[in-house]
C-alpha cells in the first residue's frame, strides 16, 4: 500500500485480538467502555475440520471464530475474520516438531505471540488506520519516567501471561493496550456476565491448541510420517551410562518425564536428558534433576539492551513456576547463565528463561542448558 493511501491514525481506535475466549471478550469490551473505536479481529491459525464441536479445548477454532463474531454483535462493534494458517503453520507449528527433533521442548504460545499475532495485528491495525492493538493477557504496560515502556506481571498472579510476553520490545508495548491485565479473572467473569455475554462462563482454553487430542506423541508421529521421516529410536541410558533399555525415538521424552518410559527399573526414574545426535535418552533418579544454573540463549530486553554486567534477579523457567533468585551473567551475542541461589528443578531446554525484578519483566530467552 502506498503511503499516500494510507489511513489516517486514529490513537482512539483500537485493533482487539479475538480468540473467542471470556478474557479477550472482555478486552474489548473494557476498551469500548472507555471510548475507544474497537474493532475485532480473529485470527485463523489452523484447521481442525473433522472436531467434534466442542471437543477441542484450544483456541481459535470455527466455533471460537463464531464465538467472537457474536460478541461482536453485542458489543456493536466491527469484526474480521484473518487467515494466518500459512505463517502459523511455519512459525509455530513447524517449530513444535523441528523443537522435538532436536530433544529440546518447545513453548508455542510463546512463539505464536512473538512471531504471529502480534505482528499480524499491527499489520491489520495499520491497514484500518488503528493507533493501537490490544488482547487479553493478563499482565500490565507501564509508562516509565523517560518515556519508555514497562511490562508488568498481571494483578492476578494465579493468571499471570507476563512469561509468555517476555519478547515484546519498546515499539510493540508502545502500540499495546492489555485492559484485563489489572483485574482478576473473577472479575473479568463478572464484567462479561453483566454486559450479557454468552460466553462469560466459558472454560479457559488449554494447551497445545493445534493438537486437538491433546496427543502430542501422536502429532510428532504423522507429522514425521507426512514428512517421510521415521522414528529414530535409541536407548534409554542411567547415569553411568549403562543402558537400560530401548525406546522408540527421542521426540516423545523431554527433561523431567517420569511416566512413558517404557521400562521398570525397580524404582522411580525420571529423563534427565535428550540426546538426538546419539538418540540416547538419559534416565535417573529425581535428585539429578536439581540444577544451579542454566544457559539461556536468544535473550531479548524489553527495554531494547542488555545491562552491562552481571544483576540480581528473580528468574521464571516455566509458565507455570514462580520466579527464583538469580545471578544474571551476561555472555556474548545474546547469551546468558544464570546461577540461582536454590537449585532448580528440571530446567528443560527450549523452555523460555523469563527473567523479572519485582513486578518488571526485564526480558527473556531460551533455555538451551542445564548447568551443574
Amino acid at each position: 500500500m502506498y503511503p499516500d493511501c494510507m489511513p489516517s491514525v486514529d490513537p482512539q481506535h483500537v485493533v482487539v485480538a479475538m480468540s473467542g475466549g471470556v478474557d479477550s471478550s472482555a478486552a474489548a469490551l473494557l476498551l469500548a467502555r472507555a471510548g475507544h473505536r474497537v474493532t475485532g479481529v480473529t485470527l485463523r491459525l489452523y484447521d481442525v475440520e473433522g472436531v467434534p464441536s466442542g471437543a477441542h479445548q484450544g483456541c481459535c477454532t470455527l466455533d471460537d471464530i463464531e464465538d467472537a463474531r457474536r460478541v461482536c454483535a453485542v458489543l456493536g462493534i466491527p469484526h474480521y475474520v484473518m487467515d494466518a494458517r500459512e505463517g502459523f503453520r511455519t512459525h509455530v507449528m513447524d517449530y513444535f516438531v523441528a523443537e522435538y527433533r532436536r530433544g529440546r521442548t518447545p513453548h508455542p504460545c510463546i512463539a505464536c505471540n512473538d512471531r504471529i499475532k502480534f505482528d499480524l495485528l499491527a499489520g491489520q491495525a495499520e491497514a484500518l488506520g488503528a493507533g493501537a492493538v490490544a488482547t487479553g493477557h493478563y499482565a500490565r504496560i507501564a509508562r516509565e519516567p523517560d518515556g519508555s515502556f514497562a511490562l508488568l506481571r498481571g494483578v492476578d498472579q494465579s493468571k499471570d501471561q507476563s512469561y509468555v510476553l517476555a519478547g515484546l520490545g519498546q515499539a510493540q508495548l508502545a502500540r499495546t493496550l492489555l485492559p484485563v491485565g489489572s483485574f482478576p479473572k473473577t472479575r473479568i467473569r463478572a464484567l462479561a456476565a453483566e454486559a450479557g455475554l454468552h460466553l462469560a462462563a466459558k472454560r479457559d482454553s488449554q494447551e497445545v491448541c493445534f493438537i486437538p487430542s491433546g496427543d502430542y506423541r501422536a502429532y510428532l508421529a504423522e507429522r514425521a510420517a507426512e514428512a517421510g521421516e521415521g522414528a529414530r529410536p535409541g536407548d534409554l541410558v542411567d547415569e553411568t551410562g549403562a543402558v537400560v533399555g530401548t525406546h522408540p525415538g527421542v521426540e516423545g521424552f523431554t527433561v523431567g518425564q517420569r511416566r512413558g518410559l517404557g521400562v521398570a527399573l525397580g524404582e522411580r526414574r525420571f529423563v534427565t536428558g535428550v540426546d538426538p545426535a546419539t538418540g540416547r535418552v538419559a534416565v535417573g533418579p529425581e535428585s539429578a534433576l536439581w540444577k544451579r544454573a542454566v544457559a539461556v540463549e536468544g535473550m531479548r530486553w524489553v527495554s531494547g539492551h542488555a545491562p552491562a554486567g552481571t544483576r540480581r534477579v528473580q528468574a521464571k523457567l516455566r509458565y507455570g513456576g514462580e520466579p527464583a533468585r538469580a545471578l544474571a551473567e551476561p555472555g556474548p551475542d545474546g547469551t546468558l547463565t544464570l546461577h540461582f541461589e536454590a537449585p532448580q528443578r528440571a530446567p528443560t531446554p527450549g523452555q523460555a528463561a523469563v527473567l523479572y525484578d519485582g513486578e518488571r519483566v526485564l526480558g527473556g530467552g531460551t533455555i538451551a542448558q542445564a548447568l551443574d
